[in-house]
């Protein structure tokens, strides 16, 4: 099977969208045999006493998480990826993109987006004044409901 084929199945991670790419992620990763990582607990390390069953757990289990962390790390979003943590171990990975996700990073990048929406909203005449309008009080409470109050007069 073809990781990055498998890769373009899967919606992009962007900061906003944690459930929907972690539940694709894990999907994708149980289809493909390849969620040992993300299930058990990193492998005691091979040693000259370890028996057959546990070398073959660790090479199991070492391949898992290989191919896990570069699925996750190829259906980053572009912008996303500078700012990942750099680890070698695919469950640390995913929980590390949970956090970002809930991090302030990202309401500060949703704040921004709407404010640059508000900003650069203009009136087309494609559509009513009403739903112009409408669209605008919308992008003003999303914006209160952050903490960000926006004026009635800024609004104007």
């Amino acid at each position: 099977m073809n990781l990055y084929g498998a890769g373009n199945d899967i919606v992009k991670f962007n900061g906003l969208n944690y459930d929907e790419w972690s539940e694709q992620i894990r999907f994708q990763l149980g289809f493909m045999d390849f969620d040992l990582t993300l299930m058990d607990e990193k492998s005691a390390a091979i040693i000259e006493t370890s028996s057959e069953d546990d070398k073959s757990l660790y090479h199991a289990w070492d391949k898992s998480n290989r191919l896990s962390l570069s699925l996750m790390k190829i259906t980053l979003a572009k912008k996303v990826k500078p700012s990942m943590p750099k680890t070698e171990d695919a469950k640390e990975f995913i929980e590390k993109i949970k956090e970002y996700s809930q991090s302030y990073i990202t309401d500060k990048y949703i704040l921004s987006g709407l404010m640059n929406k508000l900003t650069t909203k203009k009136f087309d005449w494609s559509q009513p004044i009403h739903d112009h309008v409408t669209g605008i009080e919308n992008l003003a409470a999303k914006l209160k409901s952050m903490g960000m109050d926006v004026s009635e007069s800024f609004l104007v």
